[in-house]
């Protein structure tokens, strides 16, 4: 007895539209993920570490627009740093306590020697330095929530003044030797200061070896940021 020919079922329409379509959606969600080893933007790998002391900033600042745009705001966990994209989040544990808190960049600074980061006030108090007012830190990147893009320029940042007259002697200085030189004028709690800055570069290496240079020729304390 011959048995009839079998043939290969197949998925109703309907059903073989969904598993197109969830198999799609799968794709899409991996490829928006940042992956570990990704290199967004250039130059600031996730993965990224670096050590120094942190600051926070409160009060006087809470309000205030903050050099991406944002309003500065203290009850977030938000943080300035002198050269990281922003949108860059960041998580720095304490080498003090071992306290950890994640931080999204969205403001420059800090404008002081010795410091790479300037917390806001609720990432402060995570890692339990409001008193001391400062604490040695790691950071690094885990994630980037900003776009991809042109970033700013590097610029050297030879000294910030309270009396304008001091930053146009300084200045008058380092013109003829030095290219880009300009006085960027800064409204700051504590009052208004006028900030000589030179160069403008893409590359942080290139920066930092020019504040090297002028800090040898000059009685500074020169500091790399990102203009933008």
């Amino acid at each position: 007895m011959t048995r009839p020919a079998r043939h290969p079922r197949t998925l109703p329409a309907f059903l073989l539209l969904s598993l197109l379509l969830l198999i799609g959606w799968g794709m899409n969600s991996c490829a928006g993920r940042p992956q570990k080893n990704t290199v967004y933007p250039a130059g600031y790998p996730v993965g990224y570490v670096e050590r120094g002391y942190a600051s926070w900033y409160g009060p006087g600042f809470h309000g205030n627009k903050t050099a991406s745009g944002e309003v500065y705001d203290s009850h977030q966990l938000t943080a300035a740093h002198r050269t990281l994209p922003f949108g860059s989040v960041a998580q720095v544990r304490s080498l003090t306590n071992g306290h950890r808190v994640t931080v999204r960049i969205n403001d420059r600074g800090p404008f002081a020697k010795g410091r790479i980061i300037d917390l806001s006030l609720t990432a402060a108090q995570a890692l339990a330095m409001t008193g001391p007012g400062t604490d040695q830190v790691e950071l690094q990147v885990v994630e980037y929530q900003g776009h991809p893009g042109a970033l700013g320029y590097l610029r050297v940042q030879v000294a910030s003044f309270a009396e304008q007259a001091n930053a146009q002697a300084l200045a008058r200085k380092l013109t003829g030797k030095y290219s880009d030189v300009r006085i960027v004028t800064a409204e700051l709690a504590s009052g208004r200061r006028y900030r000589v800055q030179v160069g403008q570069f893409t590359s942080e290496q290139q920066a930092e070896e020019l504040a090297v240079r002028l800090a040898s020729q000059f009685d500074v304390e020169p500091l790399v940021i990102r203009d933008d």
